[in-house]
């Protein structure tokens, strides 16, 4: 985020070899030179003094509210120990039937880091909104969207609740927590995220040459069935009813699965003739395998036949041009993120940058992004967001779909949603349809 003030600097106050800054026309003293207590301490001040429109109060540890508004409590945990704690916790609550973690871990990571960062080894019971809005600054610093930074400060006051649930933290801190009100759009210098969009076909069909068969027919269900990337990836041949002229995909583990609600995904006659080339296996393995997709690859290297023995699509007919992998451990199933970055670098591989920007052969990663230019670096941005795709926009592709041809509640019931208003948010409204109205009706 560009800025028209210069921020106050971490020096060296040479008399008496303390780290100092100059902040709000006084001299703040952190503790000694070049340690991590004193940079803690710097970054956290520069932190308040951005969130309050750089004014800077007597002292930042100043109680006010965020000390239980003057209560004379005993608790003297500190923000390091209630976020192990909560973690703890977090870590046996946030987890599927089959013990794996959901996506709301590493949400939680991500939100608690800069509390930690410029907070851990303070009193839990002195936090308070100045405090929070200064952790929230710092999302802002690292240009997080705002919807994304609310979620993260949703999420630090969730672990104030528990701290209270488990008399760890006086309820009048988390009543102070939650006078600091949402960034508003509109009404904040905040960047806004774009909203998920269905993908045009014509850029998912070209990957199909650079992906693996296994990621091509997860694509292919997810166009058909309107899954979700983490249903799919953790497809079992045992999950699937074939028993009916269409067959029936009941994932045990999903977006809502927590709050009682059963997921059922219904494959029709495309979706089964995708999926059978995957069948030959176990009840109790993953119908796509990362482990058979790298030796379909080393085998194709060899010399071998180009074309699965099921009569699978075929790997990448460009693996001269593929970047060198390095060394990893191959899971039995592909993840979110595994699954999201095989597309994303069909998508490097279906569409090459030209010109200027086009990689040399003889060049590595360093190299090539070195040389470029910050008008070059932008271009490239702007040629990858429009040749780029992830899995998710799949779904908005189906849903769009469905929404045009059997109406929004046929869609919500395919893409599994309780309420209408969410499937809305999933379906591109059909503007050729309003355009083509509104001139008949003139």
């Amino acid at each position: 985020m560009s800025r028209s003030f210069q921020i106050p600097s971490y020096r060296l106050h040479k008399s008496s070899g303390q780290a100092i800054v100059s902040v709000g026309g006084r001299d703040h003293y952190l503790g000694l030179h070049n340690t991590p207590e004193s940079k803690q301490k710097y970054a956290r001040l520069i932190q308040e003094w951005l969130a309050s429109s750089r004014v800077v109060a007597a002292s930042s540890s100043t109680g006010g509210v965020g000390s239980a508004g003057g209560l004379s409590i005993a608790i003297a945990v500190t923000i390091n120990e209630l976020t192990l704690a909560f973690w703890e916790h977090a870590k046996k609550y946030y987890v599927k039937d089959g013990g794996e973690p959901t996506g709301e871990q590493q949400a939680i990571r991500y939100s608690l880091r800069p509390l930690v960062k410029l907070y851990g080894d303070e009193s839990a019971s002195e936090f308070g909104p100045r405090k929070l809005k200064a952790v929230r600054q710092a999302m802002i610093g690292a240009d997080l969207a705002r919807t994304l930074i609310n979620k993260r400060i949703n999420r630090i006051r969730h672990v104030f609740k528990w701290g209270v649930e488990n008399e760890m933290v006086s309820p009048v801190v988390l009543d102070a927590l939650r006078a600091v009100a949402p960034l508003k759009q509109g009404r904040c210098e905040v960047r806004e995220s774009e909203p998920v969009k269905p993908v045009e076909q014509e850029l998912v069909n070209a990957v199909e040459p650079f992906v693996a068969s296994q990621v091509w027919a997860m694509i292919r269900l997810q166009l058909l069935t309107a899954m979700r990337p983490g249903e799919v990836v953790t497809m079992r041949r045992g999950e699937l009813d074939r028993s009916g002229k269409v067959w029936v995909y009941t994932p045990p583990a999903h977006k809502t699965a927590h709050r009682g609600h059963r997921r059922r995904i219904y494959l029709g006659p495309q979706a089964q003739a995708t999926v059978l080339p995957f069948l030959a296996r176990p009840d109790d393995a993953y119908l796509f395998s990362p482990i058979e997709a790298e030796k379909e690859r080393r085998a194709e290297q060899a010399g071998g036949d180009a074309t699965a023995p099921d009569g699978g699509n075929r790997i990448a007919s460009s693996n001269k041009n593929r970047p060198p992998k390095s060394a990893r451990t191959i899971g039995q199933r592909y993840t979110r993120d595994s699954y999201r970055r095989a597309i994303t670098r069909g998508c490097d591989w279906a569409f090459p940058p030209v010109g200027d920007l086009a990689k040399k052969a003889d060049e590595t990663q360093t190299q090539y992004e070195s040389r470029l230019t910050p008008e070059q670096s932008d271009q490239l941005k702007a040629w990858q967001d429009a040749h780029h795709w992830h899995p998710h926009q799949l779904r908005h592709n189906t849903a769009t779909f469905l929404r045009q041809e059997f109406g929004v509640e046929a869609a919500r019931l395919i893409l599994g949603h309780r309420s209408v208003a969410v499937t809305e948010l999933y379906a591109e409204l059909d503007h050729a349809k309003a355009v083509e109205i509104i001139a008949k009706v003139g």
